[in-house]
């Protein structure tokens, strides 16, 4: 039976990722970076709106990820730009953790 769209897809473990740390995975055929802030795991678009640099290389401080081409500034818990050039948010995950492994799923 094939998945759909709105199945979770397991991406890391939390062993993965510790806390303050992210990671870029891959759900699907979509890049997703996997964000840990203070336990809580949040998942965005790994690639910049704006020109498409690579998130999972920028600067992670606080809830915020710095793309490291063009310092645009992304929350990772919203996905909403907090600082341009880029003005387009990044897609949001849904994320949940089971038995220790993180699963990801577009927002609905």
């Amino acid at each position: 039976m094939a998945k759909s769209v709105s199945d979770f897809v397991r991406v890391a473990s939390i062993n993965d990722i510790p806390e303050g740390k992210m990671k870029k995975v891959v759900a699907g055929s979509q890049q997703v970076l996997v964000v840990n802030v203070k336990g809580k795991y949040y998942a965005i678009g790994n690639v910049c709106t704006h020109l498409g640099g690579p998130l999972d290389k920028g600067i992670l401080e606080g809830h915020e990820v710095e793309c490291p081409l063009h310092r645009s500034h992304f929350d990772v818990t919203t996905g909403q730009v907090k600082r341009g050039p880029a003005t387009r948010p990044e897609l949001v995950y849904d994320v949940k953790i089971e038995s220790g492994a993180i699963l990801v799923r577009p927002k609905q």
